[in-house]
């Protein structure tokens, strides 16, 4: 089974990491056109921030995967997009409040651009992961395992595939866009499961 999103509570989640510099995780890109906003803080601070964004990033990224150990509160300026933790989660809570208006404007606009791309590609999202597993089936002789893929296609700066999680992977939406590309950049990720 594999999903192919751009789920507004990734975008957003991502959109706060570069509005409060946070630097988890490092080897994921930044995203285009968006800089950090806040005001630095004092490294204590900064780090406990960082820690609780990590720990809400494995929520949002595999909310199965990852609960909560406590009882989720929404955050009001957010309406009902973002959920946190109600002991653990001060710090983040009090930093995203200044930056909701804008990361859901540009969590709405980054969802749009991808529903129009996926619209536009009209059953190439099925034929792209079908002929990779295809491919991984006659490379290695069996039918493919049974396995589960969520697949965030999101607009970092640097085209490629990263694991963001245990069963779910980034993919940069200019990569997405090219079909030939992407074939090539998910077969390994495939083959890995299958």
């Amino acid at each position: 089974m594999i999903r192919e999103n751009a789920s507004r509570s990734v975008l957003l989640a991502l959109y706060l990491r570069e509005a409060l510099a946070i630097a988890s995780p490092v080897e994921l890109p930044h995203l285009r056109d968006i800089g950090a906003t806040g005001a630095a803080l004092p490294v204590d601070r900064q780090d406990l921030l960082e820690r609780q964004w990590r720990e809400w990033w494995a929520m949002t990224v595999e909310p199965e995967a990852h609960p909560s150990p406590v009882p989720l509160e929404l955050v009001p300026a957010f309406d009902t997009e973002i959920a946190l933790p109600t002991t653990g989660a001060e710090e983040l809570a009090a930093a995203i409040v200044p930056h909701a208006e804008a990361s859901r404007a540009w969590a709405d606009w980054a969802h749009d651009q991808y529903r129009n791309a996926s619209a536009s590609r009209r059953g190439d999202s099925y034929r792209a992961y079908a002929g990779s597993i295809a491919e991984h089936e006659r490379e290695v002789g069996r039918r493919a395992h049974s396995f589960e893929l969520n697949v965030q296609v999101v607009p970092l700066v640097s085209p490629g595939v990263w694991w963001i999680g245990s069963m779910t992977v980034a993919v940069t939406d200019s990569l997405r866009a090219d079909a030939a590309a992407f074939d090539d950049a998910i077969h390994p990720i495939i083959a890995e499961l299958a």
